[in-house]
Parts: C-alpha cells; structure tokens; sequence
C-alpha cells in the first residue's frame, strides 16, 4: 500500500508528463507531416538536457525537491529536450505540490505559433479559469480549475521554451511566485 503523500506526487508527476507527452507527440506529428511533402526540412538542433537541468530551480525554504529528471532523444529526425522537477510542502494527501518542466521546441516554430496564438482566448466560469497572461514580456496562458485546486502556467520563451508550472493544492496566485524562481534570461539565452 503506497502512502497517500506518495499517490498524490504521482498523480501531479503524470498530470505534468502527460501534458509534455501530448506536446511532444504534436511536435512529433508536425514534423512527420512535413517529411511526408518531401521538402527539405532544416531543424535546429535542441539544447542537451544537461544544460536545463540547472534552470530548474531548488526548493523553496519549507519545501523538498525530487532530484531534477531530463532526456534528449531522437524524435522522428529531430531532437527532443525536455526537464522536468517534482516539489512538495510537508508530507499526506492534500500537501501543496508544484511541478516544474521545460520542453525546447525549437524543431518546430509552426507548433510554437499556433500555440502562443491559441493562448489569447479567455475564459471564466464556477469551475475555473482560463486566460492569457504576460510574464517578463514572454507570453503565457494560465489555467485553474476550482473542485481540484489544479492550477498550471505556461510561458514561452525566447520562442523555443515551453516552461509549465503546476501547482496542486495550493492559491493559483502562487503560480507567480514560482515563475520568479525560474531564471528567465538565462532559459532565454540558452542555445
């Protein structure tokens, strides 16, 4: 029998890696489609793994972090970064818990484009909300879902860096605090 601390950690980490999942299969399909029409396609090249990891940041004081997890991989022809960190305040079933990811799309600035544009929809209802935000000049879109205190935020940056942030159990306005503890200008002028 897993403890319940442990079963919620777990279900925020799969929450998190099946958001990036989806995003790296979107990618992934994105960039078939345009192998499928036999034009050259000239990809960029994403940061190794090694070089996010320190993007991520240490738990804040009262909190503890899992040790920060990363991969580059070979997608389809292109290369796929993605880190990602697990956080937690305390230990039992309804903790706060945030999660911290970062995925280089740099293989494919369409999916960057149509993405940051979808972002501009708003919305607002007894369940949740969802809105476009700005943090530092990057765009962003946060989400919030009331009944499971669920809120997430995503930015991109330097139009390559899908940096997401979930937070668990804890006041949506949090997101902000945890966005200041990512150094933005260094993600931006990784390479």
């Amino acid at each position: 029998m897993k403890p319940t601390a442990l079963v919620c950690r777990q279900q925020c980490c799969f929450a998190a890696r099946a958001g990036l999942l989806a995003l790296t299969l979107l990618i992934s399909s994105a960039i078939s489609v345009a192998y499928a029409q036999n034009e050259p396609v000239l990809v960029p090249d994403a940061v190794e793994y090694q070089k996010l990891l320190p993007i991520l940041p240490d738990a804040p004081q009262g909190w503890t972090a899992d040790k920060p997890e990363g991969a580059t991989e070979d997608v389809g022809g292109f290369r796929l970064t993605n880190v990602h960190r697990d956080y937690r305040k305390g230990e039992g079933a309804n903790v706060p818990t945030a999660a911290i990811s970062i995925l280089d799309s740099v293989a494919n600035p369409d999916y960057v484009s149509a993405t940051t544009a979808a972002w501009n929809n708003n919305s607002e209802t007894s369940e949740g909300y969802s809105k476009s935000v700005t943090i530092n000049g990057n765009p962003g879109f946060e989400a919030f879902e009331k009944d499971t205190k669920h809120a997430t935020l995503w930015v991109m940056i330097a139009n390559r860096y899908f940096l997401q942030i979930e937070l668990q159990n804890q006041d949506p306005k949090e997101l902000q605090g945890w966005v200041k503890r990512v150094d933005l200008e260094k993600l931006a002028a990784l390479k």
